[in-house]
């Protein structure tokens, strides 16, 4: 049996996970989510129009119609993870790049206010924004929180840019598959990664898990000419 003292910090930290879950799904509700989708409309709109792409030419690298990407556009869809995976990698960012305010001024302070939540309409995952918007840094990093036997699968592959992942489990536990190989996570193991395969997110328990994303991109020397 734990010491009084250490099971009052077990039961304060359940606390804070189920806390922690339970803003990300009440900021995740319908108010939020519209404006959510407003602001990966404009994204998507601003870098495809900063790329010089039309919405053809994006749907031909991306491989998603271009009629969803017109909807996602206007902000009259909600694109799972994996469209909007696809469509960053089109434009050659990174996926959390779709979720910064475009309008928000550059500051290196995101306060507690700032980091609003999305919801994956198909596996149910919330992610939450942690980084400051639209500061120039090759650095981004989120809060998952992955429901129990949920499933998230990427069609990661080359990309114009370098994108490396790490994966730090805050509580529960996760299974990672990097290709053909599955890491099991279980809670304060962290997992590194470059996002140049196919790669997949499960949740085999009973139970929410918790984790932070930190995502690292490097430009080739190819791409900065």
């Amino acid at each position: 049996m734990l010491p009084d003292s250490k099971l009052r910090n077990a039961i304060d930290f359940d606390s804070i996970v189920l806390d922690s879950i339970s803003t990300m799904q009440e900021q995740a509700v319908a108010p939020v989510a519209l404006d959510i989708n407003s602001r990966i409309a404009s994204r998507v709109r601003t870098l495809r129009t900063e790329l010089g792409m039309t919405l053809d030419a994006l749907a031909a690298k991306c491989d998603v119609s271009r009629s969803m990407l017109s909807l996602v556009e206007r902000g009259e869809s909600s694109p799972t993870a994996v469209v909007l995976a696809k469509i960053a990698t089109g434009l050659g960012v990174p996926l959390a790049t779709l979720f910064d305010d475009s309008s928000a001024p550059a500051s290196p302070l995101s306060r507690r206010a700032d980091h609003i939540s999305w919801r994956d309409p198909q596996s149910g995952y919330i992610r939450r924004s942690i980084s400051p918007a639209n500061f120039p840094s090759s650095i981004h990093i989120a809060e998952i929180a992955l429901p129990a036997g949920a499933r998230v699968a990427y069609e990661n592959g080359a990309h114009d840019v370098s994108i490396h992942q790490q994966v730090w489990v805050q509580t529960g536990s996760i299974e990672v598959t990097v290709g053909s190989v599955i890491h099991r996570l279980a809670e304060d193991d962290c997992l590194a990664l470059q996002l140049n395969e196919p790669t997949a997110f499960r949740n085999p328990t009973h139970k929410a898990a918790l984790y932070i994303v930190i995502v690292a991109t490097e430009h080739s020397r190819a791409s900065r000419r």
